[in-house]
């Protein structure tokens, strides 16, 4: 499972203003309601859910929010770069502003957990996780965020 999988240009947010976890979520859901076809409110909702559940907070400044829906064929990932960190609840108690949400079909199982791995595995990296917070360009970050080389070494 590679990252270029899951995400697009289109799918990357450079500098998200936000103030608030709720914020994120709301505006990771409104950008993929555009990249899946599905209603903005319906992502939002299974975001909201398994948020519910446990923080996707991961540490280190780092959140992966994900969820399932039937409506889904494949994959899709939406990154976000938040202009200035919001509290997430993460594990660590710090706050986050690199989110990479991640939405599967209802029957991903195996996939859906590999594709956690894969994103959690290349955001564990300081180095890329240090370039990704010193750019604002969209570009830049897909570059990044899919590089073959930099994945590989994370």
């Amino acid at each position: 499972m590679d990252i270029a999988d899951l995400i697009t240009p289109d799918s990357v947010i450079a500098t998200l203003r936000v103030a608030s976890k709720k914020q994120v979520l709301q505006e990771l859901a409104r950008r993929a309601a555009h990249l899946v076809d599905l209603p903005e409110r319906r992502i939002f909702d299974v975001l909201v859910e398994r948020e519910r559940l446990g923080s996707t907070g991961l540490g280190m400044g780092i959140a992966i929010p994900h969820g399932k829906l039937a409506e889904l064929r494949r994959l899709h990932g939406v990154f976000a770069r938040l202009e200035r960190p919001v509290d997430f609840t993460a594990v660590d108690d710090r706050p986050v502003d690199l989110v990479f949400a991640l939405l599967a079909p209802e029957d991903a199982g195996a996939d859906h957990l590999k594709a956690l791995a894969r994103i959690s595995r290349l955001l564990r990296s300081a180095a890329i996780c240090e370039k990704l917070r010193g750019t604002d360009n969209a570009d830049a970050l897909y570059a990044l965020l899919t590089d073959g080389t930099a994945s590989a070494a994370a």
